[in-house]
């Protein structure tokens, strides 16, 4: 296992990933930054909880989308789609950890 060192809405983590996926890890910190500072400066949704989950469901939306519509994950079956969105809690989780001692 890797260790990275990311930031998130100007937050930073360390997270583990195997070796080799490590230029995925990063390029999923990104995106998942990008749609969650888009959220948070939208100005509609407060929370760091609340913006991560809504990127999560935006993030998921867009997957499926991809899927149904002949996209990179349209051979993909349910089960697989299933591992990819657990992975993305799982980058979630990592990301939400520290805010949970903060209430």
């Amino acid at each position: 296992m890797t260790q990275l060192s990311v930031t998130i809405m100007g937050q930073a983590y360390k997270l583990a990933c195997k070796e080799g996926e490590e230029e995925a890890l990063r390029q999923a910190v990104a995106y998942l930054d990008d749609k969650m500072c888009a959220i948070r400066d939208a100005g509609k949704i407060m929370g760091n909880d609340r913006i991560a989950v809504m990127a999560a469901l935006g993030i998921a939306a867009e997957l499926l989308t991809t899927k149904s519509s002949g996209g990179p994950f349209a051979d993909l079956t349910i089960s697989e789609v299933r591992q990819k969105i657990t992975a993305m809690h799982a980058v979630l989780d990592v990301a939400l950890t520290p805010q949970e001692n903060l209430f």
